[in-house]
């Protein structure tokens, strides 16, 4: 596993930046975590405006209270995905309810980081500063995101080049509201992510990911396949 200041090829940060989950005790030093976000602030966003805020969250009743409001839209999710359904998507009806789903066990794997990661982020964007151009469409907003994801993932490179690891988890957004008012956030402020990051116990080096020709086509949907 990569070491702290041992830095990596950039084709190998992006090749094996995976979704840790389960860190050692290592803490992540503050000037290694100042290190990450200065060079994550180089990410790009629509006219430069730059609209995210991150919180570094150490209250352990905070991270506890985060964790609680990621217990119902996970619940949501297993029993989605047991359903055969794709979990929280956006273009199909579910037939699971808070109800239906109140019985299910959610893997503590889901939940632990939250509480247990040596640092967790909270990246968050002001809707003010970001152009939604798709917000008068009859379908949910993904254009926001353009102007917060490439720093979420930024912050991701910039740790595994560091040796650490982390994922990009949102379950708890969907309890927005209160996360809100526990993170003291402006009403026109947008949690986007929550960032857990430490040391991986164990570095993952073979991803699985679809070959290019799988999702790469030319001039049309149902054009001919790009690649090889």
């Amino acid at each position: 596993m990569q070491h702290m200041g041992d830095h990596v090829d950039i084709t190998e940060v992006i090749r094996t930046t995976f979704a840790a989950r389960e860190f050692t005790d290592d803490p992540l030093p503050d000037d290694t975590l100042e290190r990450i976000l200065e060079h994550a602030r180089f990410a790009p966003s629509g006219g430069n405006r730059q609209g995210w805020h991150v919180i570094v969250v150490r209250d352990p009743e905070i991270r506890a209270q985060i964790a609680e409001c990621a217990q119902r839209p996970a619940r949501r999710y297993v029993a989605m995905q047991r359903a055969g359904e794709g979990p929280w998507n956006a273009a199909h009806p579910s037939s699971v309810t808070d109800e239906s789903a109140a019985d299910v066990r959610v893997p503590r794997l889901l939940m632990r980081p939250y509480v247990d990661a040596p640092t967790l982020l909270a990246i968050c964007v002001d809707l003010g500063e970001v152009a939604s151009v798709d917000k008068e469409l009859d379908r949910v907003g993904v254009i926001s995101g353009a102007s917060i994801y490439p720093f979420v993932w930024s912050i991701l490179l910039m740790a595994r080049n560091e040796g650490y690891g982390g994922t990009l988890t949102t379950i708890p957004i969907a309890e927005e509201p209160r996360l809100k008012e526990l993170l003291g956030l402006p009403a026109h402020y947008a949690v986007c992510a929550f960032l857990p990051i430490g040391k991986p116990v164990k570095q993952l080096t073979r991803l699985k990911r679809g070959p290019v020709e799988g999702f790469t086509t030319i001039d049309r949907f149902d054009g001919e396949s790009f690649g090889e």
